[in-house]
């Protein structure tokens, strides 16, 4: 009587099956956007019920070859905040709101499959995103409080294209990493608002790099052979003051005048991408005025209360 329990190999041995690879070359996809066009966005709040505040935020994949497994990527993440919420009696009083902001890559989000700690690049990214909601949010409405902050990747942008052959970095590198900061910025600001916290300015950034002589406004790495210096920027419009600028370059590549040129290019980004921050939030706004509005007229009063 054979054991149901047990799954029994073949009775005889089997060959395993092996796919020959076939090198082919892969197209590089091309900016069809104009040097001072962004990219579109997809941006909403509210999906996350059990935090303070929540928001996604997807950008616009690039136009490649249209193959089973994609040879470019995209940026999509989700931020969920965690309060204001009270600090521990064991801890020290402090009159101003502890932040705590932090990015972590999912397994799946890049190329190379990552870890379930957060490493260097990740600490990198969120003393970054950090030191940005550091100088937007007004610390003092909060005293002995904590606040959270916690960006996920689910998808992020590579310096070059998934091929074995031709996935080699030119140029400066880093510049997904940038895109990636300037993503995480946005989504956690939305996040702020829809958790109401009180902020100074709405906070918005955006990416520039330089191609030979040439600025481009959110750059994607994979449609450019060789990028010289690229530069990221917190901006808040109305006040009009930086929170954070972060550039990279090529040894010899920027000058004083060519990194100030790159800057104001980085703001003229930041400035697009606040317009849609500003449409986004208040749709959400009416949505949720509406939304209350119909639940109190659903509601009835208590008879306790008529007069």
């Amino acid at each position: 009587m054979s054991d149901r329990r047990r799954i029994n190999g073949p009775a005889s041995g089997t060959q395993p099956a092996l796919f020959q690879h076939e090198s082919r070359t892969i197209a590089q996809p091309h900016r069809s956007r104009k040097p001072n066009e962004l990219r579109r966005l997809f941006l909403q709040t509210g999906l996350v019920p059990a935090a303070s505040g929540s928001a996604y935020l997807e950008l616009e994949a690039p136009r490649g070859n249209k193959s089973f497994v994609p040879t470019t990527s995209t940026i999509k993440l989700s931020c969920a905040i965690q309060g204001p919420k009270p600090l521990s009696r064991n801890a020290h009083f402090s009159p101003n709101l502890h932040l705590t902001a932090s990015v972590k890559f999912a397994p799946f989000a890049t190329r190379k499959r990552r870890g379930y700690l957060r490493d260097n690049v990740e600490r990198d990214l969120g003393s970054h995103l950090q030191n940005a909601l550091n100088g937007v949010i007004i610390p003092d409405r909060y005293p002995k409080s904590a606040l959270e902050v916690a960006v996920t990747v689910l998808e992020g942008e590579e310096d070059c294209l998934w091929n074995e052959d031709q996935g080699q970095e030119k140029g400066v590198g880093g510049i997904g990493l940038m895109n990636v900061l300037a993503a995480s910025i946005n989504v956690a600001v939305a996040a702020l608002v829809d958790a109401k916290i009180d902020c100074l300015d709405m906070l918005s950034a955006g990416v520039a790099a330089q191609e030979l002589s040439t600025e481009l406004l959110d750059p994607c790495p994979s449609e450019h052979e060789e990028l010289s210096s690229a530069c990221v920027v917190g901006y808040l419009p109305n006040r009009d003051e930086l929170v954070e600028v972060w550039c990279k370059s090529t040894i010899g590549t920027v000058s004083d005048g060519t990194s100030e040129d790159l800057i104001n290019a980085a703001i003229k980004a930041a400035r697009g991408t606040y317009k849609v921050l500003t449409e986004v939030i208040k749709e959400s706004l009416e949505q949720k005025s509406k939304l209350e509005t119909a639940i109190s007229k659903e509601v009835p009063a208590d008879d306790s209360m008529k007069t």
